[in-house]
């Protein structure tokens, strides 16, 4: 009965999305992902280096409208390079490959940010149900579907100690007036949260005077545990 109850709310598909997209993709490629960083650096010694940023930024559209190509989402956000992929063999796939896309981000000041980015494609599967009379999921249904898997991926990860500090999720809505720019200033503030958070590291080992010390409520994330995502950040953006 409970399960025939879940199924009619719909309540079991986020989750089950959740734990399948850290169960098959994430738990394989997070743990590999800063060794893969470090060659990248060590290639390419003429690009800043922030340790912090070595993470895979996942892109959490509450809308779940995704783009294949993030440089026709925002031509401020740049492909880069692939970074070294992983071969292993999965469920009877020989070599199957996982990689990820370096990108450069440009920000308001022209300044570019590199980091590797992708879209949580687990949410490409509520979009397309919400669009399919099967499933009969309604544009609100799938809102707050998409808000369960945020908050679940969330808590299957913070528990994940083999993928700690190698992912940044990025949860956001679109504003309802198209801007051009919209996603890459998303993801510049987590970049610079990550930076800040790298200078604070480095600031511990020598300590600074008082008065240049960073204040620990500028590294919070602004995530509301109630009703994510808003307000994700108070940055004025």
């Amino acid at each position: 009965e409970m399960s025939e109850m879940s199924e009619r709310s719909k309540q079991n598909v986020a989750h089950g999305l959740a734990w399948s997209f850290y169960v098959g993709y994430l738990k394989i490629v997070l743990p590999r992902l800063k060794k893969s960083m470090e060659e990248f650096s060590r290639a390419n010694p003429n690009l800043p280096a922030c340790r912090k940023t070595w993470k895979l930024h996942i892109l959490v559209p509450l809308s779940c409208d995704i783009y294949d190509d993030l440089e026709k989402a925002d031509s401020n956000i740049q492909y880069v390079t692939e970074l070294t992929e992983t071969t292993l063999a999965r469920a009877g796939i020989k070599k199957r490959v996982y990689k990820h896309s370096l990108y450069a981000i440009t920000d308001e000041e022209n300044q570019l940010w590199h980091c590797a980015v992708e879209y949580a494609t687990p949410l490409q599967t509520l979009y397309a149900m919400s669009q399919d009379e099967c499933a009969a999921f309604s544009r609100e249904e799938r809102l707050e579907q998409a808000k369960l898997f945020y908050r679940t991926l969330e808590e299957i990860l913070k528990g994940s100690k083999e993928c700690a500090d190698t992912y940044r999720l990025i949860a956001y809505e679109e504003p309802e007036e198209a801007e051009p720019h919209f996603l890459s200033r998303e993801i510049v503030w987590h970049l610079r949260q990550e930076h800040h958070e790298e200078i604070a590291v480095l600031e511990q080992s020598h300590p600074p005077s008082p008065s240049t010390a960073l204040d620990s409520a500028e590294l919070n994330l602004q995530i509301s545990v109630s009703d994510l995502p808003q307000p994700l950040r108070t940055d004025g953006f």
